[in-house]
């Protein structure tokens, strides 16, 4: 993506003091450091104990400084937990060419699931999240470029799910994948839109004392179809857990093929474009793979 700058961007700490001695004087006094890890979309930085600066690392994840500004505010009064709240809006600048976020801090660490007291009520917990956040009134953004068409048709990431399968050739069960995106495909959303958040990975997933605490990351939420919320039933949730966090959202065998579909797409794509490069994320795509597959077919063969 091109940001008009020639050289790459210095996504540094130096570069985040540097911006917030110019827009926030009032804050340049306190120590920022680089939070681990610090995200893809961003890069975020901790800003002395109470706060958190969040830099777009690309021209196409700038559009979500403006849209978390807008919703946040709007959507934390009616969530059971935490989320961002923004603090102020910074400009871009000569050396960094778009908008930024400063936001309230969140404590707590990614999930991991050997940090977890007990899977099942992380997963419950999870679901009375998303339960409460499709209760509120849709009148967010709907799904297109700005949010990777999250919230949208599977329709969108056809093209790109059957050249993955292609690419990865022997290494998968090309037939039976295949059979689990068709599936998502024949099932399209008929209820009305819902908020979203969009990219519900244990990444964007705060656990604190073993619990779930808190819930970051809205730069991809909108109002649509739940489905694409679901993928974390099969890129962390397992077993007992992933049973629970499925009976507590009560949604249709429908939406749960589709959130299916969004997990398949998202591991293929992820393994065709690791599979020389990085085995590590090859391999915990392959796993995702595997737990959809395994899902599809108990629920083909009841």
């Amino acid at each position: 993506m091109n940001s008009g700058h020639a050289e790459p961007l210095d996504l540094s700490a130096s570069l985040a003091r540097e911006l917030i001695a110019a827009q926030f004087p009032q804050w340049g006094h306190l120590p920022l450091k680089p939070v681990d890890p610090g995200g893809w979309d961003n890069r975020t930085f901790r800003l002395g104990d109470e706060m958190s600066v969040r830099l777009p690392s690309a021209e196409g994840y700038a559009a979500q400084v403006e849209r978390e500004q807008t919703w946040l505010p709007i959507l934390a009064p009616q969530l059971p937990l935490p989320i961002p709240i923004p603090l102020a809006q910074g400009v871009p600048t000569a050396r960094y060419p778009w908008a930024w976020s400063v936001y309230r801090w969140l404590p707590g660490q990614s999930a991991r699931l050997e940090d977890l007291t007990d899977p099942c009520e992380f997963g419950l917990e999870l679901a009375q999240f998303l339960c409460a956040l499709r209760a509120i009134e849709p009148a967010g953004p709907p799904p297109g470029p700005h949010n990777f068409f999250r919230g949208g048709p599977l329709t969108t990431y056809d093209l790109e799910t059957r050249r993955a399968l292609l690419a990865l050739g022997d290494e998968v069960e090309g037939d039976a994948l295949l059979e689990v995106w068709e599936a998502g495909l024949a099932e399209a959303w008929a209820g009305p839109p819902v908020w979203l958040h969009g990219d519900l990975s244990a990444g964007n997933l705060l656990v604190a004392s073993g619990r779930l605490s808190a819930v970051i990351d809205f730069g991809c939420c909108g109002v649509g179809d739940p489905a694409c919320d679901l993928t974390i039933a099969w890129t962390f949730l397992a077993g007992e857990a992933r049973r629970a966090f499925r009976g507590a959202l009560a949604l249709d065998p429908a939406t749960w093929a589709r959130g299916r579909g969004w997990a398949l797409w998202k591991a293929l794509i992820t393994w065709a474009e690791h599979l020389d490069r990085e085995p590590a994320r090859a391999a915990k795509a392959r796993h995702v793979i595997a737990e959809v597959l395994a899902d599809h077919e108990r629920a083909t063969s009841r």
